[in-house]
């Protein structure tokens, strides 16, 4: 080795640590971007089936296909739909609901525990399309943040909101909320809640990085806690092959989800705060990150340490 030659940093493996590589090629690229892009027509697809049921009258078998709002809404005229967190609101108010909107609200809830309730955030909600363009402006701009906030704040918006819904005797919220304000005038027409998504655009572009979605958002909160434990999609992460290259944790929106350390003890990103976003997945040098089903990631978490076992005792 000549004098002054430096030898390629190490991973936690003894493997060389690579960065990520943007391929060279149009097909490489969109692979990259392919969650990006699905997450894309995933949100702009439910608000076209929204504007095209109030609008154009899209029907199916003569029922309305997508009537409402992400409040409340009905598919197919049979299948109700409600936002379990405004449910909540409004149920801690003491007022008396519709039992077809608390079914609509348990059938939501349900399929967030499912898949995970932060789901809803990257895959759903139209104010992620506005604070993903901020912090792609903020990033190609080199501006950095203002001052610093726990993430933890939004749970003090959540349980201030429910209080607040409790004193006032209405769902304190919905009444502010970007993300209804939004979804209703892309749906009904544009009016003067429009100032409140132009707020959430430069808090987290000028302000504080992911700022809303990171830091205040009760709903993103509440989501948070719907599926944490029970949640059945989560991000897999293979232990053995990762060389904590660190860009996992540069591209993810909620980077301290990505406790590595007690992610190699259970096999996955298990935090409820984990938006499935799967930024991260294409990000990794080593493939060591990826969708998986929870029983499969611990059916191969399980046959790993028993073949761990098995070479300690030879």
């Amino acid at each position: 080795m000549t004098h002054g030659s430096r030898q390629p940093e190490t991973g936690a493996g003894g493997g060389p640590v690579r960065k990520f590589v943007m391929p060279n090629t149009l097909a490489g690229k969109l692979w990259v971007w392919r969650y990006i892009i699905l997450r894309r027509v995933s949100q702009i697809a439910l608000l076209l089936l929204f504007f095209g049921t109030a609008h154009w009258g899209w029907k199916v078998a003569d029922r309305p296909l997508l009537a409402g709002n992400l409040s409340s809404s009905e598919l197919l005229g049979v299948i109700p739909m409600a936002d379990p967190f405004a449910v909540l609101q409004i149920l801690v108010t003491q007022s008396i609901l519709e039992p077809r909107v608390l079914i609509g609200a348990l059938l939501i809830l349900a399929v967030y525990a499912i898949v995970g309730g932060r789901s809803f955030c990257a895959w759903v909600c139209p104010v992620n399309m506005v604070t993903d363009l901020a912090g792609w402006l903020r990033t190609r701009l080199g501006i950095s943040g203002a001052f610093y906030l726990s993430r933890n704040t939004r749970y003090t918006v959540l349980a201030l909101a429910l209080a607040v819904s409790v004193i006032a005797g209405v769902a304190a919220f919905e009444w502010i909320s970007p993300v209804g304000v939004m979804h209703r005038e892309l749906i009904y027409g544009i009016g003067l809640g429009w100032a409140a998504v132009l707020g959430v655009f430069l808090l987290d572009l000028f302000i504080l990085k992911h700022g809303w979605c990171g830091h205040l958002c009760p709903l993103g909160a509440f989501y948070a806690l719907v599926g944490a434990r029970t949640a059945q999609l989560r991000i897999h992460f293979d232990e053995a092959t990762c060389t904590h290259c660190g860009e996992c944790a540069r591209i993810c929106p909620e980077p301290q989800v990505l406790n590595l350390k007690q992610a190699a003890q259970v096999g996955m990103v298990a935090s409820g705060e984990c938006t499935n976003c799967g930024r991260c997945t294409p990000m990794c040098p080593e493939h060591s990150l990826s969708f998986d089903w929870r029983v499969a990631i611990t059916k191969h978490k399980r046959h790993s340490h028993a073949g761990t076992s098995k070479r300690r005792a030879a």
